[in-house]
C-alpha cells in the first residue's frame, strides 16, 4: 500500500485531520469521503492510480481523527470546511474534486456555488438524496425534538472481527483483506448499545453518533438543482450497477434524468459488480475512470 502522511488543519471551531498521498509538487487532487466513512477508505483507489498526484483527503468534521462536536451537524458546515481547505491547499487556480456519496454531493454543490474555482468533478454515487415534500415537515421536527431528548448512539460490536463480518455482509463485493483494512479505520473502541438498546463497551463506528440525527430541515431538491445549473465545469457521474442508490432512483421514474439535465457538461459511467461503496468494490476501475476523466 502506498504510504500516507497525516496533517492537521485548524479551523476557528475545530481541527480537521488531512490524509496526504503522493508528490507535493504534482497536480493536486482532492478526495472527499462519504457519510460514516473516513479518508483512509480511498487507500485502495490511491494504490491503483497510475499518474503522479498530490492527494489531499480530509476527514470531515465528526469523522475519524478529526474533531467531533458531540452536537448536531449541519450540511452547510462541510461546504465551509471544504472552502477553507481549498484556500489553504490550492489558494490559486482551479481545483479537481473527487467525492463519494456525501462527498460527491458536497463537491457538486460547491462547483455550483463557486464555479470559477472548480475545473472538474467526479461524483462517485453522490447524486443527491431522495426528494422530500413539505407535508413531511411536522414529522421531521417531531423527530428532531425527540433526538434532542434522547441523543443517538452507535451500535456496539463485541469485537473487530464482528465488525468486519458486518462490512462483508452488507457489501458482497468486498474482499476479506479489504474488509480487515477498513475495520481498522472505520471502527474504534468505545461505548455503544446493542440492538436491544442496552449499553455496551465494544467496537463502534469511527464517527460522531450525532451524524445519525435527522436534520430538522427538509432536503429541498429544487435548491440543489438550482445550484447544479450554475456549474460550468465538466462533471462525471459514476454509478455502481448493483447499488441500492440506483434501485432507489428506479422507484422514482424521471428523477435521474431530471437531475442530470441540470448539468451543462455531464458524463455518465457505470461500474459492474459494485454496490454503493464502489471505491471499495472495484478500486482499479474507479481509479481508471478518475484518471481518464481528469487527464
Amino acid at each position: 500500500m502506498r504510504p500516507y502522511r497525516s496533517e492537521y488543519f485548524d479551523l476557528p471551531d475545530l481541527r480537521l485531520h488531512i490524509r496526504r498521498w503522493g508528490n507535493p509538487e504534482a497536480p493536486t487532487l482532492f478526495l472527499l469521503h462519504g457519510w460514516m466513512d473516513v479518508s483512509a477508505s480511498f487507500q485502495f483507489v490511491v494504490d491503483e492510480l497510475q499518474h503522479d498526484w498530490n492527494i489531499v483527503a480530509p476527514d470531515w468534521r465528526g469523522f475519524g481523527p478529526s474533531d467531533w462536536l458531540h452536537r448536531p451537524y449541519f450540511f452547510a458546515e462541510h461546504l465551509g470546511d471544504l472552502e477553507a481547505l481549498l484556500d489553504h491547499y490550492a489558494p490559486t487556480g482551479q481545483v479537481q474534486l473527487v467525492g463519494h456519496s456525501m462527498g460527491g454531493i458536497i463537491a457538486c454543490l460547491y462547483a455550483g456555488i463557486r464555479p470559477e474555482r472548480v475545473e472538474r468533478v467526479v461524483s462517485l454515487e453522490g447524486f443527491g438524496i431522495a426528494p422530500m415534500q413539505a407535508e413531511m415537515a411536522p414529522e421531521r421536527y417531531q423527530q428532531w425534538l425527540g433526538t434532542l431528548k434522547k441523543p443517538p448512539r452507535m451500535h456496539a460490536y463485541p469485537d473487530r472481527a464482528s465488525f468486519t463480518r458486518r462490512l462483508m455482509k452488507t457489501d458482497p463485493y468486498l474482499t476479506p483483506e479489504r474488509a480487515d483494512f477498513l475495520s481498522r479505520h472505520l471502527a474504534r473502541v468505545g461505548d455503544g448499545e446493542t440492538k436491544s438498546g442496552q449499553r455496551r463497551h465494544g467496537i463502534i463506528w469511527n464517527g460522531d453518533a450525532w451524524h445519525k440525527a435527522f436534520s430538522p430541515y427538509l432536503f429541498r431538491l429544487e435548491e440543489s438543482m438550482a445550484i447544479w445549473r450554475n456549474i460550468t465545469c465538466p462533471v462525471l457521474w459514476v454509478a455502481g450497477r448493483q447499488s441500492w442508490v440506483i434501485r432507489d432512483f428506479a422507484a422514482r421514474p424521471g428523477d435521474w434524468e431530471a437531475r442530470q439535465a441540470c448539468f451543462a457538461k455531464l458524463e455518465e459511467a457505470w461500474i459492474e459488480n459494485s454496490d454503493h461503496m464502489l471505491h471499495h468494490d472495484q478500486p482499479a476501475e474507479v481509479a481508471r475512470l478518475i484518471e481518464s476523466f481528469l487527464t
